[in-house]
């Protein structure tokens, strides 16, 4: 038996596995939460999520493990979590629990030291869990290195108590897991940029700068009302359309440098992300929904470049960090896998903490990347912060949910955005949509469970091809009478100078072919000297993500003619267009405000009054696709105030994910509706319907995926 005790002895020291047999106290399964839950370890293996980073993800390399049961047999010979075939003397240590299941030991070790006690396969609780040792010889001054190399400063700590004098029973052993190490206070410990690469991509665009053919990133255009004025008339609200575009994010062969299209983007040029999103595991995400988290973190983990860095906060009544920013290499995502796969749902729910966290990591990193975000999801309602400080308020302070660093009301951009996506009918969406109207992110309204992969696929869709980054859109008068009226920009801080001669608007980033339209209102004098009047000039001032260098676009001079008699009059019907598109976005803020006011059937009349009078437009009369759009959605806002109830359970999340949607003029998700005249995808990027289309081919590839999802409807921007 001495001999026994001593090759234990030396397996524990050497980061080997010393098999535990069962317990007095067998932890029996537990029960599944839904009909067809899903396996985590399943959820986020390699083989649903592909190898390191296919182009176009085959739908049965992705289907959804809705089994009830995992196979034990199975499981022992291949390992539940890195899907890899185990074999006793193989050269890797193995892992067998007390429900007997099998694993490799550095990959259970991984979720372990991450807080998981629950089998991956058959959601058994453990008594007895495994542990990574320290490695043997480590450099002095350098922190403990895990499994895949990551120092691991704020990662679940476990001992192994002192084990007694050998006896015959080693079932004695036991492993006791601590409470998480204490984090730093500082999060510099950011993974470093890859130098090279930037300094590669930095070059490269400086010399497609100077190339004849790259020419300009964004292309400004403008629209007057009307293209001739006779020159005894006078206006005072006389409206110009300013449309922006940015550059595609793909290659063009040979651009012709007579084309008036811009020039394309290539993929690998793009601007490389740091994102930090905060994850809602308190106990309502119990089951179905904590899984489908699961598997579409998984999908984003997956499409992340090598460059792009990541780091999850995961939040239930307190915040933790999983780990630190990190490149997502390949050996970047086995981690991130591992970690996100070690969730388990408890708690309350403390959105305030997670977005301290989350803010804190992007204000502490050492190095930066070019593009920062934050993605928060939550299912339920702050019980924390908001809750208490609302005691003696009519109306909650929402602004207390969001640490400094992500709104600093200077109003000179917003620096990191939270993309906030409401869970199900019990999220508080007031303050996911106050959120992610304070930091200048979108809130998207996740209704079915199984859409989530699909909103998240979008949102990063649009970040990982981010071409223009502090953009700032200035209108001058050209005629010395004629002044600016008002600048209708939605949310984008806008800005009139005193006489009115001047006026500024804050759009910040633009995604690759991504559009902006802004209604400029300026009076029109009456003109009898000349047969033209000059009304204004549009100037964009803007920044090269890659190159980090500013630069300015100016467009020609926007005028129109003034005959002697008046002509037939042709209204611009893209101007007509965006006037339509603000006027519902202000019927929807103005029956939300009834309807928080118990006026249901008052909010109801404010939308139908709106649809009325959009029927009557130029555009409605062309038929144009986006005017049916908006009266397709003005009905759907319309049915879900039918009841107090309706409007409590979806009605007030879908119309709050259209006004973010509308006044940042970028792309939500919004209940599940795939009615193709719906305004959900009006916003869309080409480079989110890829990440879409990616999205959807490995959703559905399972049946039974098929019977709980209803995709994104992947449809472009009606003009």
């Amino acid at each position: 038996m001495g001999s026994k005790w001593r090759k234990a002895r030396m397996a524990l020291g050497l980061n080997l596995c010393v098999y535990l047999p069962k317990t007095l106290e067998d932890s029996s399964p537990s029960s599944l939460d839904s009909e067809e839950r899903l396996s985590d370890a399943a959820l986020l293996s390699p083989a649903n999520l592909g190898s390191s980073r296919p182009p176009t993800p085959s739908p049965s390399s992705y289907g959804l493990k809705l089994s009830r049961s995992g196979s034990k047999s199975s499981s022992k010979q291949t390992c539940s979590i890195c899907l890899t075939k185990m074999k006793q003397g193989g050269g890797q240590a193995l892992f067998t629990a007390e429900c007997s299941h099998s694993f490799h030991f550095h990959c259970i070790a991984s979720n372990v030291k991450h807080g998981n006690q629950i089998c991956p396969v058959c959601r058994a609780k453990w008594k007895e869990i495994p542990v990574q040792g320290p490695t043997a010889d480590p450099s002095p001054g350098r922190a403990p290195i895990g499994p895949v190399g990551w120092p691991q400063n704020d990662a679940l700590m476990t001992v192994v108590r002192r084990l007694p004098p050998p006896r015959r029973d080693l079932s004695q052993r036991h492993i006791v897991p601590l409470f998480p190490a204490a984090e730093p206070g500082i999060f510099n410990d950011d993974e470093s940029l890859d130098h090279q690469t930037v300094a590669a991509e930095r070059s490269s665009s400086n010399k497609n700068s100077a190339d004849e053919n790259f020419f300009r990133t964004i292309e400004i255009k403008t629209y007057p009302e009307v293209s001739a004025v006779t020159k005894s008339e006078s206006f005072d609200n006389f409206t110009v359309l300013v449309n922006l575009k940015a550059a595609a994010s793909t290659t063009t062969q040979n651009p012709s440098r007579n084309q008036s299209s811009l020039p394309q983007f290539s993929q690998n040029r793009r601007a490389p992300v740091d994102l930090v999103t905060v994850l809602d595991i308190s106990g309502s995400m119990a089951g179905t929904k904590l899984a489908l988290l699961k598997r579409a973190m998984g999908f984003v983990i997956q499409n992340l470049g090598s460059n792009d860095r990541l780091s999850v906060i995961a939040f239930s009544s307190t915040a933790r960090r999983l780990f630190p920013l990190r490149r997502m290499t390949d050996t970047g995502r086995q981690q991130a896998l591992q970690a996100v796969n070690s969730l388990v749902a408890n708690g309350g729910t403390n959105i305030a903490e997670g977005l301290r966290k989350g803010g804190k990591i992007l204000e502490d990193r050492r190095g930066k990347n070019p593009v920062a975000s934050i993605i928060l999801l939550s299912d339920g309602q702050d019980t924390y912060t908001v809750s208490g400080s609302a005691a003696n308020q009519a109306q909650p302070n929402y602004q207390l949910l969001l640490p400094l660093s992500i709104h600093s009301g200077d109003n000179t951009g917003f620096q990191i955005p939270v993309h906030a996506f409401g869970f199900g009918a019990d999220h508080d969406a007031s303050s996911m949509h106050s959120i992610s109207e304070i930091s200048g992110g979108t809130f998207s309204f996740i209704e079915t469970e199984a859409v989530i992969q699909d909103a998240f696929a979008q949102c990063i869709g649009g970040l990982l091809s981010v071409v223009v980054q502090e953009l700032q859109v200035e209108v001058e008068c050209v005629n010395t009478n004629v002044c600016l009226g008002s600048l209708k920009a939605g949310s984008y801080p806008s800005r009139v100078m005193v006489g009115g001669r001047k006026g500024s608007i804050d759009v910040g980033d633009l995604y690759a072919e991504e559009e902006r339209d802004f209604l400029v209102s300026v009076n029109v004098p009456a003109e009898f000297s000349s047969n033209l009047t000059s009304l204004i000039k549009v100037r964009c001032i803007y920044k090269d993500p890659l190159a980090k260098e500013m630069a300015t676009l100016e467009s020609e001079e926007v005028g129109i003619e003034r005959p002697a008699v008046a002509g037939q009059v042709v209204v611009s019907i893209e101007v007509d267009r965006q006037r339509n598109r603000l006027h519902a976005a202000e019927a929807m803020a103005q029956a939300r405000a009834a309807a928080e006011r118990g006026d249901l059937a008052g909010a109801a009349l404010i939308l139908e009054d709106c649809r009325r009078v959009l029927s009557e437009t130029v555009s409605a009369k062309s038929n144009d696709r986006l005017c049916v759009a908006l009266d397709a959605e003005l009905k759907e806002m319309q049915e879900r105030m039918a009841s107090r109830h309706v409007y409590e359970a979806s009605g007030r999340a879908y119309i709050l994910s259209g006004l973010s949607s509308h006044s940042w003029q970028r792309a939500t998700a919004r209940g599940d509706s795939t009615d193709g005249s719906s305004l959900v995808q009006s916003y869309q990027t080409p480079s989110m319907v890829e990440m879409l289309t990616r999205s959807q081919a490995m959703l559905l590839g399972s049946p039974s995926a098929q019977r709980h999802i209803r995709p994104l409807c992947s449809q472009p921007k009606p003009r």
